[in-house]
């Protein structure tokens, strides 16, 4: 979300998860630092600031909020799945 509470993109609205690799380069700078301490089933609020955010800017989908560049940003993530880690039942 923006700073206002306005929310650019959910993945909960989505019904998917998002997937990625952690420090690929396929997600913010910010999200990959943030989620990098994080345990498995893990839930966190990340306030990104704005050069680890969108520096460039972000132009959302149709009746989304616009981020502006090097605005900060929110982001609250849970952590459902590491590859090759397997949870004891």
């Amino acid at each position: 979300m923006v700073p206002n509470g306005q929310i650019f993109d959910s993945s909960l609205e989505k019904g998917q998860p998002y997937i990625f690799r952690v420090g690929s380069g396929q997600v913010i700078k910010g999200l990959d630092e943030g989620i990098l301490s994080m345990k498995l089933g893990g839930k966190r609020r990340l306030y990104i600031p704005g050069p680890l955010a969108f520096p460039k800017g972000l132009s959302s989908a149709p009746g989304r909020p616009r981020v502006a560049p090097n605005s900060p940003v929110v982001f609250d993530v849970s952590l459902e799945y590491i590859p090759g880690l397997e949870v004891d039942e």
